[in-house]
């Protein structure tokens, strides 16, 4: 379908292009541009199935006589996707790896002036450090800062931003799922937003649905002539198992909820489609119209913030396992919590289904506690702004911890950390290991020599040109403790509670690495977590705001389940570090490393959680410079055998919405 260029010039003037087919097996297709020049910016245009796999798609830049460069496209959730990107000098050829269902439909072009005034126009506090850049002739930092400001959107403009990707019609599912129930709660003088939900059932393509207005005592029923829609009481002995009858599924509204007219489909068709799904769930927008961009299946984030919602599609087969009480709203709403915690096989479609008519509220301690006490988790609920924190018991007696510290010369950042670590950490059993690559200070030699007078601190000498993994490795190798803590020496204590915190979570049976609340010198967030993608490879969410953040969704305020996390301080119990090899100081010797370690502990099993209770300082690598020369060299290879590594993650990392820009920090549309 031709996009009407006129009513948005940030497309460019339309070019002609061709694709060709190539021998690589990701980047399939060679991207022909003949009136395309070095120096120029293009926009690329995605049309899509936004319900087929949010793979996103990637571009690759080759170059003469410097490394090729990848860039991750915005994955494509409402039928198209636009990207800005710059041809840099020495282009050969730009090669495309596309996904199922996806196609390139246009290219624009754009002149190197309107991208600037667009630049001056959104963000004109960037304005002067673009053109800075540029005229330095620093390539990669005017690019960064051009897309960043002219290719991302606040997710307060998502309404904009979607009918701007609106693409063609996406054919709907065949109506091939059985019996849908929806299941709509009412209480008194809800008629209005009762008339709302019913009017979106009416327009739904998926014929087969059967509604139930279950009203509360004292409730009233609702004209209605539509032979699908039932109305009664509540039943005081009713439980979940009396509700699901004869249908396949069950999904709950509330009053004033409407859904598109594509939801019933789209999510019975993905139920459907595995017989072993207990649960498929969409985005939606709350009622002020920002969207609720929700992560792929994230068991702890939806038991403490309930970030599952609606609208959410459950199997019968589930709610008959889970059984429970649904004599009244609240206790139909704890049966399909503790049902919610006990799925098994869970979907995301990442596509906004249903307008809101109020937001899901987040569990209470109590409520969660009676879903944990349901699902016989030995978890303690803490009621907490912004959602539940789960407390996971410590084995009795408390594991042994190695706090390992890879160093160099810095009296400063070691003695600092060593006191933290040794006298401001309320949890007693511990050791510490300094891995110690050839200081020669003078005082830090003294300072070791003190340390050592202390029975818990152990020198492992390793003076071989720098490999941080390889001292990791080192330093593990030479630890005692059933958990292991990696720390770097620039790292301050800022609580006695934070090793606790990590050894909870680590001692869990499904978790491999644990990752801290990682703050700035100056109180700014820096790390709550690694997003696979983020920057091209990984990066940190949300780094450099305020530190009480609640995140999107309420992400911040609990631990939850994230792709990866930092080595800056990150727990894991010793026999899964060494299940799965450890740290690969051969293809990530300084970079990657601890993606890379979390990637591979979810391979193996295991998965990884990020925790704000473990909160903690972090002058991030001030011990090291930038990578400039040889070390930029480096850095460019690592990144590259990364990307060939961990490229399906990098294209969808579960945790990261694939509406959300890769390009800011700030969880942007893009």
């Amino acid at each position: 379908m031709p996009i009407p260029t006129s009513a948005r010039p940030w497309l460019g003037r339309a070019t002609p292009f061709s694709l060709e087919p190539t021998d690589d097996p990701v980047f399939t297709r060679r991207l022909r541009i003949p009136a395309a020049g070095e120096g120029d910016w293009i926009t690329l245009t995605v049309l899509g199935d936004p319900s087929k796999a949010p793979l996103r798609p990637m571009l690759r830049l080759l170059r003469a006589g410097r490394p090729d460069e990848e860039f991750l496209l915005p994955g494509v959730t409402e039928g198209a996707a636009h990207w800005l990107g710059y041809l840099p000098a020495g282009l050969r050829e730009i090669r495309l790896a596309a996904g199922p269902g996806l196609r390139l439909d246009r290219v624009g072009l754009r002149t190197r002036a309107s991208v600037f005034m667009e630049c001056l126009f959104k963000r004109p506090r960037r304005f002067p450090a673009a053109l800075y850049t540029f005229l330095r002739r620093d390539e990669r930092r005017f690019r960064d800062i051009l897309r960043g400001s002219c290719a991302v959107t606040p997710l307060a403009r998502y309404a904009a931003w979607a009918a701007a990707r609106t693409g063609p019609p996406a054919k709907t599912p065949d109506p091939t799922a059985g019996p849908l129930r929806i299941l709509i709660p009412a209480g008194g003088g809800e008629g209005a937003g009762l008339a709302r939900t019913l009017a979106s059932l009416r327009a739904q393509a998926h014929p087969g649905w059967q509604a139930l207005v279950l009203h509360a005592a004292g409730g009233r029923h609702v004209p209605n002539d539509d032979p699908r829609v039932a109305q009664r009481p509540f039943a005081p002995d009713e439980t979940l198992a009396d509700l699901v009858e004869a249908s396949d599924a069950i999904l709950p509204l509330s009053p004033g909820d409407a859904l598109r007219p594509e939801a019933l489909a789209r999510l019975g068709a993905r139920l459907h489609a595995r017989s072993d799904l207990d649960l498929v769930y969409a985005d939606a927008l709350d009622p002020d119209g920002r969207p609720l961009l929700k992560p792929d299946w994230s068991p702890d984030l939806a038991l403490a913030t309930a970030y599952v919602g609606r609208p959410a599609l459950y199997s019968a087969r589930l709610l008959l396992r889970a059984g429970g009480s649904a004599a009244d709203a609240p206790a139909l709403v704890g049966a399909l919590a503790i049902a919610t915690a006990s799925a098994r096989a869970v979907e995301h479609v990442p596509q906004v289904l249903c307008d809101l008519a109020a937001p899901a509220s987040a569990p209470s301690a109590e409520e969660v506690g009676r879903v944990l006490a349901a699902i016989a988790s030995p978890a303690i609920a803490e009621a907490r702004e912004g959602g539940v924190l789960l407390r996971w018991p410590l084995p009795d007696p408390a594991p042994l911890v190695s706090v390992v510290i890879p160093s160099r010369d810095r009296i400063d950042l070691i003695a600092r950390v060593c006191r933290g670590v040794l006298q401001e950490t309320g949890y007693a059993a511990l050791e510490l290991v300094i891995v110690d690559n050839g200081s020669t200070d003078p005082a830090v030699l003294a300072h070791y020599e003190a340390l050592r007078r202390d029975d818990r601190v152990r020198i492992v000498p390793h003076p071989e040109p720098f490999n941080f993994s390889a001292m990791v490795n080192a330093g593990v190798a030479a630890a005692a403790g059933e958990v292991v803590v990696l720390l770097n020496n620039d790292v301050a204590v800022l609580g006695a509670g934070w090793l606790e915190a990590m050894v909870r979570q680590a001692c869990r049976p499904e978790v491999g690495a644990v990752g801290a609340k990682l703050l700035y010198g100056d109180g700014r967030l820096q790390h709550a977590g690694v997003v696979v993608g983020l920057g091209g490879r990984a990066g940190h969410s949300l780094r450099r705001r305020p530190a009480g953040s609640p995140g999107r969704l309420g992400q911040l305020c609990v631990a939850h389940e994230v792709s990866a996390v930092t080595a800056a301080c990150l727990a894991v119990r010793r026999d899964r570090y060494q299940a799965v090899g450890g740290f690969d100081a051969e293809a990530f010797p300084v970079d990657f490393n601890d993606v890379d370690f979390c990637l591979r502990l979810g391979a193996a099993g295991w998965k990884t959680v990020w925790t704000p209770e473990a909160e903690l300082a972090h002058l991030e690598s001030v011990s090291r410079g930038p990578a400039v020369g040889a070390a930029r060299r480096r850095f460019e290879a690592e990144a590259a055998r990364f990307s060939e590594r961990w490229r399906a993650i990098i294209r969808h990392d579960p945790f990261y919405h694939p509406a959300l820009s890769v390009t800011t920090f700030g969880e942007d549309l893009e």
